[in-house]
């Protein structure tokens, strides 16, 4: 066979193994998790391992719904289901903001956490509470000796001196917030328990209003139940894309026992500003 004609089949080999690898790549049939998908996208380059820049902007204060929705894969929208709705305020309406969360439960308050093994590392997977005005924490953390550390979560890298609202990258990000729990015995709600703090962007974790709603604003809602003495059933679940490292957003489910308060929100783990590399937490100024 002549130089050439080999040329032109390996040519056209190549061109059939790519197209054989898009299509597993991005097909929704198969798991994130299967091996042959994991190659596939390594041969398409569509494993996360280079993300190319957002184009968002720091002077954005607020995710655009672009940035937000950058982080639903089809693997990420399998766990939250068919209804995800942009709330318009930097996160999403999971199932018309209902829950199955059961709160009418005949039970003492208590916290649970759940994790698992990412690429050797532990990471949290899911909090779980009953809540109520007596786990509610008033004091701050240094009165009650839960204050800074210089333990770091899994997929920890920090830039710092950003412009913008947000002048860093990641803050240890709880499941069960310390303002929520704190209050109950035998749970450790300091900033280096590997079972309820993961790597989150500055905005994820703090922003709190109805114009920019992060985690901290919808914890509001539930801190201002219990100090109405309601009960309420919580739920935080880590929504991972595979084995990243890092999460590519929060879900956040909540219901009182009187029906008063329910939500059911996913807020991404996005940054105006930011690109993430979310299977090694790389991160990288737009």
């Amino acid at each position: 066979m002549k130089k050439k004609q080999k040329k032109s089949l390996l040519s056209g080999l190549m061109v059939l193994v790519t197209i054989i690898a898009l299509i597993f790549a991005n097909s929704d049939a198969i798991s994130t998790d299967h091996p042959i998908k994991q190659i596939a996208q390594l041969i398409v380059g569509s494993d996360g391992s280079q993300p190319q820049s957002n184009q968002s902007s720091s002077d954005d204060e607020t995710p655009t719904q672009s940035l937000a929705e950058s982080v639903l894969t089809a693997s990420v929208k399998e766990q939250l289901g068919k209804s995800i709705e942009w709330n318009g305020a930097g996160a999403f309406i999971i199932n018309g903001n209902k829950t199955k969360l059961n709160a009418k439960v005949a039970s003492a308050p208590y916290a649970t956490n759940k994790t698992k093994t990412v690429q050797g590392q532990q990471v949290p997977t899911v909090g779980n509470a009953l809540l109520a005005k007596s786990t509610r924490q008033y004091q701050n953390r240094e009165q009650t000796g839960n204050g800074g550390t210089s333990w770091r979560p899994a997929g920890w890298n920090q830039l710092t001196n950003l412009s913008g609202r947000y002048d860093h990258a990641v803050d240890r990000g709880h499941l069960l917030g310390y303002a929520l729990v704190g209050g109950l015995k035998n749970f450790d709600a300091s900033m280096s328990n590997s079972e309820n703090i993961a790597t989150q962007t500055a905005w994820a974790n703090q922003a709190n209003s109805s114009d920019s709603t992060g985690q901290n604003y919808y914890e509001s809602l539930v801190r201002k139940a219990l100090d109405n003495n309601k009960r309420v059933r919580y739920r935080v679940t880590l929504i991972y894309d595979g084995n990243n490292i890092l999460a590519s957003g929060t879900q956040i489910e909540a219901k009182s026992s009187d029906g008063s308060l329910e939500f059911n929100v996913f807020v991404p783990n996005v940054q105006s500003g930011l690109t993430i590399n979310y299977r090694t937490g790389t991160i990288s100024i737009n």
